[in-house]
């Protein structure tokens, strides 16, 4: 199965590369973006018997390498 984990920043956390990008994007002239929140996006391949376990077996992943839990938020996605 693949799995597929975005991750975000919390809410009220700062994204100073994402102030950083926003701040590109205007000096290339492209405007109407009000702004701009970087994450990351993992495809991982996962070696289980259901879904349920794919999702637990990532979600330990995410808990303890692929997240930082204290600034981050993450979202699963399992598919076959």
């Amino acid at each position: 199965m693949k799995a597929r984990v975005t991750v975000t920043l919390k809410t009220g956390v700062l994204d100073p590369q994402g102030k950083a990008i926003e701040g590109a994007l205007r000096s290339l002239g492209i405007t109407g973006i009000a702004g701009v929140r970087q994450g990351k996006f993992f495809e991982v391949e996962v070696d289980a018997a259901d879904e349920a376990s794919a999702e637990a077996t990532v979600k330990a992943a995410c808990d303890r390498l692929l997240a930082n839990t204290v600034v981050e938020n993450y979202r699963v996605e399992i598919a076959r």
